[in-house]
């Protein structure tokens, strides 16, 4: 999650019940409700449009959203249930919890990448092949990083880098308990290839000398 937080416009919705839902829907909204935080349920609607194309980018659930709606304070707030209909699959409510500075919530972080300036492996013609650009973290929704740096300024060609080797903030820490790979750097095409030729060259010298 790259950059500032990601709006989420809506209004309030000023009816109740399954009648101002059906309306809604006929108006091209999404109705909704935003609990926690020790303050009541605020009912809204959210353009269709808008909820579906977030919907389809994907990750909604774990994405943390700016709720604006007007003659309320933003807010911000996590999706915690989308409900579909069940013969189109098309969202027809959805709840969000609001967050205090001290909830823990999972969320993907980017990976920015630095020192290939200075990285051995690309300078001798390696490839960079990153395994994940975000990495899911558990943050404190007071403190949420833009991003986590990989220093990659030290790697050489067939070196790997997981995420023990970056610096996390502090309480932070991965959603998964193994040390997995971030990104590695692998021999240019050309040298796998010629390696590859050397392999099957000595194969074959080895099988005449059987005979």
């Amino acid at each position: 999650m790259a950059g500032a937080i990601p709006d989420l416009i809506a209004q309030e919705r000023t009816g109740t019940g399954k009648g101002a839902a059906r309306q809604a829907r006929r108006d091209g909204l999404v109705p909704g409700v935003v609990f926690g935080g020790d303050k009541e349920p605020l009912p809204i609607n959210l353009p269709f449009n808008d909820l579906l194309k977030k919907l389809r980018a994907g990750r909604f659930k774990s994405t943390l959203f700016n709720l604006k709606v007007d003659g309320h304070e933003d807010v911000r707030v996590i999706c915690r249930d989308v409900q579909r209909d069940v013969v189109k699959d098309l969202p027809t409510h959805v709840d969000f919890m609001r967050l205090r500075r001290t909830t823990k919530i999972n969320l993907f972080i980017h990976v920015e990448f630095e020192g290939e300036e200075q990285c051995p492996g690309l300078r001798k013609g390696g490839v960079l092949t990153v395994v994940r650009p975000e990495v899911e973290l558990v943050v404190t929704a007071g403190d949420i990083p833009e991003q986590i740096v990989a220093d990659i300024s030290a790697m050489n060609i067939g070196d790997t880098l997981t995420i023990s080797d970056i610096t996390l903030p502090e309480g932070a820490k991965p959603t998964i308990d193994r040390d997995f790979v971030i990104a590695n750097i692998s021999a240019p095409s050309g040298l796998r290839s010629s390696g590859a030729d050397e392999d099957e060259g000595e194969e074959v010298e080895e099988a005449e000398a059987e005979e």
